[in-house]
């Protein structure tokens, strides 16, 4: 006999949003369950305006005092850290999808929480390609907030580490509406 895997608290919360919407059947009452724990860090304003780009030392010019070069800033569709077939790969969407996240229906606090749990988490299993979920913003014509946050948020100096590039979804996977995130890979794991 097979055991069935349980939901993890945040499927069953990406559940519970993704249905909050929706009538039980009759006879069938859902219990409505609390809501975990805000991620670290809930309370933190978020920027609603794009920071500086983050100015790259010249050749030669000392590092960082942490020891660790600055890494280039994540632009959408850069592959100039990953290797041409890789690049090519991912650019054309042929990569497995290994995780996704969908950030629909939140504010941007709880966006920003929610992908930055799931980066770590995808960063930590292993995971190597993953599809954000943004939406495409409002039918009035203006681009969706969280379309034009989660690039600068997987920018961020929390998430860049682990973040190799970002790339506008195909149509198959969201189009415009989502990214494509290559996951680092973890070079202290014992696979």
């Amino acid at each position: 006999m097979t055991r069935r895997r349980l939901p993890t608290p945040d499927e069953r919360r990406l559940w519970r949003i993704a249905m909050r919407d929706a009538e039980p059947m009759p006879g069938r009452a859902v219990e409505p369950e609390p809501d975990p724990p805000p991620f670290p860090g809930y309370d933190e304003p978020i920027a609603t305006t794009l920071a500086p780009p983050p100015t790259v030392p010249a050749r030669g010019a000392p590092t960082p005092a942490s020891g660790r070069p600055s890494l280039p800033p994540l632009t959408p569709g850069s592959t100039a850290n990953i290797d041409r077939r890789t690049g090519d790969r991912f650019r054309r969407g042929e990569l497995e999808i290994d995780g996704r996240i969908d950030l629909h229906g939140m504010t941007q606090a709880q966006a920003h929480n929610a992908l930055a749990g799931f980066v770590h988490r995808a960063w930590n299993e292993g995971r190597r390609c993953v599809l954000v979920i943004t939406g495409k913003g409002s039918f009035t014509g203006g681009a969706g907030v969280l379309r034009q946050a989660a690039p600068r948020w997987l920018g961020d100096p929390a998430l860049r580490p682990m973040v190799l590039a970002i790339q506008p979804a195909r149509p198959k996977d969201g189009g415009d509406g989502a990214l494509y995130v290559l996951i680092k890979r973890r070079r202290d794991r014992k696979d």
